[in-house]
């Protein structure tokens, strides 16, 4: 007796077995069962034809080609192509479209070998092969190529020199070697082999494609992410038009009151919480409140940077100067930390939340990629802004990031003659979130409205009256959760 066909599932394949077909007309009849393509039945009903392909695509290539090879691109992708482009290596040479969205490309090659990966009926192409698969030349560009972009195989191999160190990459490129003999793909092998000696610095650089891979071949690697979105940054900043707005805190008792405020908010969004007339106290006596020794010296090391007119009214002019700038504020931010390392660049991977900071090794390449950013930038606000987040996504040191992110964009307003930012207790979430923004959606739009926000609002801070400073923040909610209130901007006229 014919076992019953399971409608339960999404694919149903013909059979050569005629109590199989009968029982597939029957439910097709009936409209159970819908032909989506030669020999191919579904049960779903409801969605579009291709997006049934595409989600059975690996069930349905066993069913059509037994021991053929996921091979090139989608040995690595897994998946078809945006245009719908799938390849397999197999022992012939054809081109098939006769499933909606999807396109087989059948490429005649080697049988699998010991490092292809059996799969459900199919064999995967093992990383040395489909790397090597990856170096053919393909007639076709973009995303119904069977190669990968040059890119992608420079990025990998970036990351195993950086990583394993030369020791692994070499090891890696003998894999490489063994496996060309194996298959037959001498030149394939050559033309890897130049670009992991260009990464080594053993061959010109010109083979190689991307800005990261020719920093990595100079000995000075970048997260090539970062640098995206320093240049999406830029490119937003450099031509926009912004509001000189004239630092109105020009003696030293008015620019030292500024800098406390500045020091006691910078410090509570990074979780050093006083009352503000307890910071004052710390500020102006010098004196730790007791049993919280390590956090009244967080406020009392940014206010001496921050303080400090001499100090802050230096920039970088290239970028060992940025280096010793950074490592010189950041000891004298942390100098009540010494575990923490103050004035040391990272020597360990940091992270907040699910946001993976740039990768220790790379600290100073990511940096030296976005200074030429930075110099680029004319305006004194887009410059301060441009810094503030270079500092900040680069994160180079154990802590303190935030901080000494702020510090760096202030110089840089001070050293233009205009008003410093700081960002209120109340205002935290909208600056975090902005932040977040453009390094999750590559969009500076929200960044860059936030910052100009906010030095509007601290354009209103000058003079040297403390309580009344003090209280005008509170009227501005400044002191408020960001939960229980939002800013005010209420312009301020000392009469």
């Amino acid at each position: 007796m014919a076992s019953k066909i399971d409608i339960t599932k999404e694919i149903i394949f013909s059979s050569s077995d005629p109590n199989v077909s009968r029982q597939i007309s029957a439910l097709e009849k009936e409209g159970k069962l819908k032909k989506i393509a030669p020999r191919l039945y579904t049960s779903n009903m409801v969605d579009s034809v291709e997006n049934i392909i595409r989600r059975n695509i690996i069930d349905i290539l066993v069913w059509r080609y037994p021991n053929a090879i996921i091979s090139h691109r989608s040995a690595k992708e897994m998946r078809p192509t945006p245009t719908g482009d799938f390849f397999l290596t197999t022992t012939r040479n054809k081109r098939i479209s006769d499933l909606p969205g999807i396109t087989i490309n059948l490429m005649k090659g080697p049988e699998p070998s010991e490092g292809d990966i059996p799969y459900n009926g199919l064999y995967i192409a093992g990383e040395y092969r489909w790397m090597l698969e990856n170096m053919q030349v393909s007639r076709k560009s973009g995303d119904e190529s069977k190669v990968l972009p040059i890119e992608s195989i420079e990025s990998k191999l970036e990351k195993i020199l950086l990583i394993g160190g030369e020791t692994k990459l070499n090891e890696y490129r003998d894999k490489l070697r063994v496996s060309s003999e194996q298959l037959g793909m001498a030149q394939e092998f050559e033309k890897i082999n130049k670009i992991i000696s260009a990464l080594l610095a053993t061959h010109a650089s010109d083979v190689l494609s991307t800005p990261s891979a020719k920093a990595m071949s100079a000995g000075l690697p970048f997260d090539a992410g970062r640098g995206e979105l320093f240049e999406i940054l830029f490119d937003a900043l450099k031509d926009e038009y912004f509001v000189e707005r004239t630092d109105r805190n020009r003696d030293e008792e008015s620019f030292r009151l500024f800098s406390f405020f500045e020091s006691y908010f910078s410090n509570y969004i990074e979780g050093t919480e006083f009352e503000i007339d307890e910071a004052k106290q710390i500020v102006d006596s010098g004196i730790p409140i007791p049993r919280r020794d390590e956090d009244s010296h967080d406020i009392l090391g940014t206010f001496r940077v921050l303080s400090n007119r001499a100090e802050m009214n230096r920039t970088p002019e290239s970028v060992e100067d940025l280096y010793a700038i950074l490592q010189s504020r950041h000891a004298l931010l942390l100098s009540g930390r010494p575990n923490l390392e103050p004035g040391i660049f990272k020597t360990r991977n940091n992270r907040a939340g699910n946001t993976e900071f740039v990768d220790y090794r790379l600290v100073k390449g990511t940096l030296n990629y976005g200074f030429k950013y930075y110099r680029a930038l004319k305006d004194p606000f887009a410059r301060a802004v441009f810094m503030m987040f270079m500092i900040s996504e680069v994160h180079p040191f154990n802590d303190g990031n935030g901080r000494i992110s702020r510090i760096m964009m202030n110089a840089e307003l001070v050293k233009a003659g205009q008003t410093r930012i700081i960002v209120p207790t109340v205002f935290r979430e909208d600056y975090i979130l902005a932040l977040r923004k453009l390094t999750r959606q590559k969009n500076p739009s929200a960044y860059i409205n936030v910052m100009v926000k906010l030095q509007k609002f601290s354009d209103n801070l000058y003079g040297s009256d403390f309580t009344e400073l003090k209280e005008y923040l509170r009227s501005c909610n400044a002191y408020e959760e960001p939960s229980q209130a939002k800013l005010e901007i209420i312009d301020r006229v000392i009469r």
